[in-house]
C-alpha cells in the first residue's frame, strides 16, 4: 500500500502491480501493457509479438481470456487500454477472474489514476507546444509585414526558431529552380566562422553533394549525425563546414517545387533533434518561405514605387519646365501685345520710354537700358531714354565707331561679352565707347522699319554673373520689332500733330496730305494682300487666290446643287521653247501678254489665275454648263492664236485646255484642279491647240494607265510582244528585198494591240527600252530563220538608245548572239533623234557603219529635213514619209509631187536609197515607179504579219 501511494508514474505503479501477480499461486511470469492505438507500453516480462497481438484482442471481448498452457489476460481497467498478462504452471479456469479482481482492486484504481494524470501531462505538454508554435507563426507573420529590412527581417526569424528548438547554429538558404541558382540568405554558425557569401547568388553546382546541395535537390528532410546522413541521401556526402553532432534540414516547397531551405545543427554532445522538432520546422518553413516572398515581394514593389516616383519627378519636372515655357511665350505675348498698344497711347514721350523700359525689364535683365535714334540727317545718335545703374538721363552725340553704330551698321543683333567687345576693338570694327565704364555684357538690337535701321535698344550688365543668352537676344529681338513700330508710329503722330500746330492756316492742304497718306497706308496693306495672293510676273492671282475662290464656290455649290462652276486648266504650247530660245526676258514677256489676253476673253467676276510657269487657270461662276464654258475656250483659242511680236521673232501663240464642271458632288478644291488637269493632259496628247472636257471615261483611263504599266512589266515577264514584218519591195518588181520590223502585243484579254495603243505608255514608264531590245532580239532570230539571205531588215531605234554611248557595241554583240550577219540589218532614225546630240548620233552610226550596219533617216519631209544630215551623216537609206505619198494621187497634188521629185534628186545626187511609205493605191505606186523611186511599202505591197505568214 505505501509503494502504491508513494507510486507517481505508470511504469511505478506497474512495478507493485507485477509484484503482486508474482505473489499469485502457481504464477511464473507477469507483464503489463498499456497506452493507445498508436503505441503501447509495456513492464515486466517481455511479451512476444504473438502475445501482445492476443493481448490487444482481449480488449475487444470482456476483459478475460484464457488462452491455454497457463496463459490469461484481463483487463483491470474497465475503461483504459491496459491489460496484465500473466503465465501460469497449470492450467487455470474461470474462477481466476473473480480472484484477479479482488486481488487487485486498489492497484488498479492506483494504476487509473497514474495514467489519467500521465495523460492530462501530455495534453498540457502538447498545449503548450502549440501555444509556442502558434505565437512563432505569429511571429513570422508580424514580420513578414513590418517595415525591417530583410537582415533584421531574418536576426527575427532566428529568434523564432530559436524557441520552438534548440537553433544557436542555423541558416536559410534561397533557391530558383528555374534559373539554377542558389543564395545564402542568412548564416549563423559558431564554429563556422568563415561561412559562405550571403550578398550574391551562385550556381547550385558549385555545392553538389554537400547537404545543401542534397535537401535542395532531393527536396526531402534530412536529419541525423553524419553516418545517419550518408544514409538517407542518394550518391555521395561532401562535408563542408565542422562536423556536428545532429543536423536537421528541411526544405521549403512551393507547388511541389523547392524554394529554399532551413537547417539547424548541434555541436553538443546529447543534444538532437527528434521527429517532433523536423515536423515543426518543416510546419514553421513553408510559413517563413511565405514571410520572405511577401517581404521580397514587397521590396521589390517599394522599388518599383521609387522607380515610378522618380519617373513621375521627372515628368513632373518636365511639365513645369514646359508651364514656364508657356508662361514665359504668354508674358512675351503680353508684353509684345501692350508695346503694340503703347504706338497708339495717349501718354508723353518721356512716360511712352519708360513704361517700354518696364516691358522690357519683365522678359530680361533690363537694369541698364537704353534707346538709341538716328537723327533725319543720319549725322547724330540721339538716346531719349538712357538708364545707367539707376541714373536716367538723356544724350545725344554724333555718330561715331562704338556698340551702337556697329549694331546699325550691320542691322543684325550684337551679344558678346568684354572679351567679344574687346576683339572687335583690337579688329578696328569699333572704337573704345566714352560713355561709362566697360560692360561685362552688352546686348543690341537695331530698330528697323520698312528694311531700314531706325536706332537701337540695348541692354548690358557690369556684374560678370549676369550674363546674356541667345534667349534674351530672341526675347529682345521680338520686343524691338514693336519698339520700332512704336516709336515710327508715335513719330509719324508727333510729326502731324507738329505740322497741325505751326501750319494751322493750312489745314485744308494738311488734312488732304493726312488722307494721301491713309490712302498710301491703305494701298500698302492691299499691295502686301495683292503680293500675297497675286503673281508677281504678270499681276494674276495665283495658285493660293484660285484655291480660296474655288474653295468658297464649293461651299455655294452645297448649299445650291443646282448651281455649277467651270474650271478651265490651260497650258501654253511649246513655252520651254521660247523661254531657251529668245531668254527668260522674252518669256516673261511672251507670259505678260499671255495674261493680257486671258484677261479679255472673260467678264468681270470670273478669275484668271497663273498657277506655275506656264500653266494658267480660270474659274468660271454661276455660267450655263457646258456651252459657257466651250464658248470662252474657243474664245480663247482664238484670242491666244493672234500672231506675237517678240524679240524680232513673230510667234503664234496657242494652249491646250481642260475643262472641269463642278457641281454638289466635289467638297475640295483639289479634286477640281485633278479632273481639270486631266482633261488637259488629254488634250495635249490629242495635238495641242485644242479643248478637251472631263468625263467619267477620261478618269477611267488615267486609272486605266496605271494598270497598263502593271500590264507591260507583265508582258515583258512573260514575252507578249511579237514582231509584225511589213515587206520593203521593188516598185518596178514587187520583188521583196527588204522588211520593218514592228512591235505587236498578244495581250491575253484585248487581243493584238499596235505600238499606238501603248508605246507612250512604256516611254513614260521607261519600260521602253528594255521593250525594244528584246524586239531586237526576237526580229533578228526570226528573220535568220525564216527569211532569205539577200533580204534586210529595219529596226526603229529611238533616241534614248542613241544616248548611250555603248549602243553599238550591245547592238554587234547581239548580232553575233542572234548568228545574224550585220549587213542585213539596218536602223532607222528620226530627225529627232539627231537633233538631240548631233556628235554623239553621228560617232555612233559611224561605228556602226564600219560594223557594216546601215543607218537610214525616218519620216523625212516632216521636220526640218536639215541637207546637213544627209550630207554629214553616214545614212544608206531615206524613208519618204507617208503624208507626200498619200497626196501623189490626188487633184491638188503638185505641191507633193516637187517635194519627193526633190527628195529624190537629193538622195541620187548622195547616192542613197530611197524607200516611199505609205503606199496604198496603184496611182501612187506608178507615180512613184515614174519619178525612179526604187522602193516602196505599204498596204498596197502587204499588210504588216508575222514572218511565218
Amino acid at each position: 500500500m505505501r509503494r502504491l501511494i508513494e507510486a507517481s508514474t505508470p511504469v511505478e505503479v506497474s512495478e507493485v502491480i507485477l509484484d503482486l501477480a508474482s505473489s499469485l499461486p502457481g504464477c511464473e511470469t507477469a507483464a503489463l501493457l498499456w497506452g493507445g492505438e498508436g503505441e503501447m507500453h509495456s513492464c515486466g516480462a517481455d511479451a512476444t509479438p504473438d502475445e501482445t497481438a492476443w493481448a490487444q484482442g482481449a480488449l475487444s471481448g470482456d476483459g478475460f481470456c484464457l488462452g491455454g498452457r497457463g496463459r490469461v489476460a484481463w483487463r483491470p481497467l474497465p475503461h483504459e487500454r491496459a491489460i496484465l498478462l500473466l503465465h501460469f504452471s497449470a492450467e487455470v479456469g474461470q474462477s481466476l477472474r473473480g480472484t484477479l479482481e479482488r486481488h487487485f482492486a486498489i492497484a488498479g484504481r492506483r494504476l487509473q489514476q497514474v495514467l489519467e494524470l500521465a495523460s492530462l501531462q501530455d495534453s498540457h505538454k502538447q498545449l503548450k507546444r502549440s501555444e509556442d508554435l502558434q505565437r512563432a507563426l505569429f511571429a513570422i507573420a508580424d514580420l513578414a509585414g513590418s517595415d525591417l529590412d530583410m537582415p533584421e527581417l531574418l536576426r527575427g526569424i532566428h529568434e523564432i526558431v530559436s524557441t520552438l528548438m534548440y537553433g544557436e547554429n542555423f541558416f536559410i538558404v534561397r533557391h530558383d529552380p528555374e534559373r539554377g541558382v542558389m543564395r545564402f540568405l542568412y548564416y549563423v554558425d559558431v564554429e563556422d566562422k568563415q561561412g559562405p557569401n550571403t550578398t550574391k547568388e551562385e550556381p547550385l553546382d558549385n555545392r553538389r553533394h554537400t547537404l545543401t546541395w542534397h535537401l535542395l535537390s532531393g527536396g526531402k528532410p534530412l536529419m541525423g549525425s553524419n553516418e545517419q546522413l550518408l544514409k538517407q541521401v542518394n550518391g555521395p556526402l561532401l562535408v563542408a563546414g565542422p562536423d556536428s553532432t545532429d543536423w536537421l534540414g528541411v526544405p521549403m516547397l512551393r507547388n511541389g517545387q523547392v524554394h529554399g531551405a532551413l537547417v539547424v545543427q548541434s555541436y553538443r554532445e546529447g543534444t538532437v533533434y527528434t521527429l517532433e522538432d523536423r515536423a515543426l520546422l518543416e510546419f514553421v518553413g513553408s510559413h517563413i518561405l511565405t514571410a520572405l516572398e511577401r517581404k521580397q515581394t514587397k521590396d521589390e514593389l517599394e522599388q518599383r514605387v521609387r522607380r515610378r516616383t522618380q519617373q513621375l519627378d521627372e515628368a513632373n519636372r518636365d511639365l513645369q519646365q514646359e508651364v514656364l515655357e508657356r508662361q514665359r511665350a504668354e508674358q512675351l505675348q503680353a508684353a509684345l501685345f501692350q508695346l503694340a498698344q503703347l504706338a497708339t497711347a495717349d501718354i508723353s514721350e518721356s512716360e511712352f520710354y519708360e513704361r517700354v523700359h518696364v516691358l522690357v525689364g519683365a522678359l530680361l535683365n533690363a537694369e541698364n537700358f537704353f534707346i538709341a535714334l538716328l537723327s533725319e540727317d543720319h549725322r547724330t545718335l540721339d538716346f531719349p531714354y538712357y538708364v545707367d545703374a539707376g541714373e536716367r538721363c538723356t544724350l545725344s552725340r554724333p555718330l561715331g565707331g562704338g556698340l551702337s553704330e556697329y549694331v546699325m551698321r550691320k542691322a543684325h543683333p550684337f551679344l558678346g561679352q568684354a572679351s567679344d567687345i574687346e576683339a572687335l576693338i583690337q579688329r578696328g570694327e569699333v572704337v573704345q565707347h566714352t560713355i561709362g565704364k566697360p560692360s561685362s555684357c552688352w546686348l543690341g538690337v537695331p530698330l528697323m522699319v520698312n528694311g531700314e535701321v531706325m536706332g537701337l535698344v540695348a541692354v548690358h550688365s557690369y556684374a560678370e554673373e549676369n550674363v546674356y543668352s541667345t534667349t534674351d537676344q530672341e526675347l529682345l529681338s521680338f520686343a524691338a520689332l514693336q519698339i520700332a513700330n512704336s516709336i515710327y508710329r508715335r513719330r509719324s503722330d508727333m510729326s502731324l500733330h507738329r505740322a497741325n500746330v505751326q501750319l494751322e492756316q493750312r489745314v485744308e492742304e494738311r488734312t488732304h496730305e493726312l488722307l494721301q497718306q491713309i490712302r498710301q497706308r491703305e494701298h500698302i496693306q492691299q499691295q502686301l494682300k495683292h503680293q500675297v495672293m497675286h503673281d508677281p510676273l504678270t499681276g494674276l492671282p495665283n495658285r493660293g487666290f484660285l484655291r480660296d475662290r474655288l474653295d468658297r464656290a464649293l461651299t455655294l455649290l452645297q448649299r445650291e446643287p443646282n448651281r455649277r462652276c467651270a474650271l478651265l486648266y490651260l497650258d501654253v504650247d511649246r513655252f520651254k521653247v521660247i523661254n531657251d530660245s529668245l531668254g527668260h526676258l522674252a518669256g516673261d514677256a511672251f507670259l505678260k501678254e499671255i495674261a493680257r489676253r486671258l484677261l479679255n476673253c472673260v467678264r468681270d467676276p470670273d478669275v484668271v489665275a497663273r498657277l506655275s510657269g506656264d500653266e494658267f487657270a480660270i474659274l468660271l461662276e454661276d455660267v450655263k454648263i457646258p456651252g459657257t464654258a466651250v464658248n470662252v475656250a474657243e474664245r480663247i483659242l482664238k484670242c491666244l492664236g493672234e500672231p506675237l511680236k517678240l524679240a524680232g521673232k513673230e510667234l503664234e501663240p496657242s494652249a491646250s485646255i481642260g475643262i472641269a464642271v463642278a457641281d454638289s458632288r466635289y467638297s475640295m478644291a483639289d479634286e477640281v484642279l485633278r479632273d481639270a488637269d486631266i482633261a488637259l493632259y488629254r488634250a495635249k496628247e490629242a495635238g495641242r491647240k485644242r479643248f478637251e472636257m472631263f468625263d467619267e471615261a477620261l478618269a477611267k483611263n488615267v486609272v486605266d494607265v496605271l494598270t497598263l504599266e502593271a500590264e507591260l512589266r507583265h508582258a515583258l515577264q512573260h514575252d507578249e510582244f511579237e514582231p509584225y514584218f511589213q515587206p520593203i519591195c521593188q516598185l518596178d518588181s514587187s520583188h521583196v528585198v527588204g522588211y520593218e520590223a514592228l512591235i505587236r502585243w498578244n495581250h491575253p484579254q484585248r487581243g493584238l494591240l499596235k505600238p499606238d495603243e501603248f508605246i507612250k505608255i512604256a516611254e513614260d514608264s521607261g519600260l521602253i527600252e528594255a521593250i525594244d531590245w528584246r524586239m531586237f532580239e526576237l526580229s533578228c532570230r526570226l528573220l535568220r530563220q525564216h527569211a532569205r539571205k539577200d533580204v534586210f531588215m529595219t529596226l526603229n531605234v529611238s533616241a534614248r538608245h542613241l544616248r548611250h554611248l555603248d549602243f553599238d557595241t550591245r547592238l554587234i554583240r547581239l548580232l553575233k548572239h542572234c548568228d545574224l550577219p550585220t549587213t542585213r540589218l539596218i536602223i532607222e532614225v528620226t530627225e529627232g533623234a539627231l537633233l538631240d546630240n548631233a556628235e554623239r548620233v553621228r560617232s555612233t552610226l559611224e561605228q556602226l557603219r564600219l560594223a557594216g550596219i546601215g543607218a537610214a533617216l525616218d519620216d523625212f519631209g516632216t521636220g526640218y529635213s536639215s541637207l546637213s544630215y544627209l550630207h554629214s551623216l553616214p545614212l544608206r537609206m531615206l524613208k519618204i514619209d507617208q503624208v507626200f505619198v498619200q497626196e501623189l494621187d490626188k487633184d491638188s497634188n503638185t505641191s507633193s509631187i516637187r517635194v519627193v521629185e526633190a527628195i529624190l534628186a537629193l538622195a541620187r545626187a548622195l547616192d542613197i536609197q530611197v524607200i516611199a511609205e505609205g503606199i496604198e493605191t496603184d496611182a501612187q505606186h506608178d507615180i512613184l515607179l515614174a519619178m525612179g523611186c526604187e522602193m516602196g511599202q505599204g498596204y498596197l505591197l502587204g499588210h504588216p504579219a508575222p514572218i511565218r505568214d
